[in-house]
């Protein structure tokens, strides 16, 4: 990614390749699970992480979950916000931030989600 420019919210080539691995058929399950359960990890996610490691744990979790269907933004933030803290910097990432990211590339995602079922 060019220095300055925006990573878009949603990575659409990963999209349609987990698609193809999982089948058509299988695929809104599988959307329905993550969303499901992305958002219940971040509304667990305290202001103020009592512990770093847990935090980090968390981070760990969800970017993994977000990079498997394409939540790019996402995803980048929640690595960030894994190796701040591994490296000695505290937990800087504000949860909020996360919740507002992952909202808006839900909304995005849902949106452009029947283009990606008629190709």
């Amino acid at each position: 990614m060019a220095a300055g420019s925006i990573e878009p919210l949603i990575d659409w080539r990963r999209v349609a390749e987990l698609r193809g691995e999982i089948g058509a058929a299988d695929f809104d399950e599988v959307v329905a699970l993550f969303l499901t359960e992305v958002q219940a990890t971040l509304d667990r996610l305290p202001a103020r992480p009592e512990s770093l490691q847990e935090f980090s744990e968390q981070l760990h979790y969800l970017k993994g979950c977000t990079l498997n269907l394409g939540f790019a933004r996402l995803s980048s933030l929640c690595e960030a916000g894994e190796l701040a803290i591994s490296a000695g910097l505290g937990a800087g990432l504000d949860p909020e931030l996360l919740r507002t990211c992952f909202a808006r590339s839900r909304e995005e995602f849902l949106a452009q989600l029947p283009d990606l079922r008629a190709a």
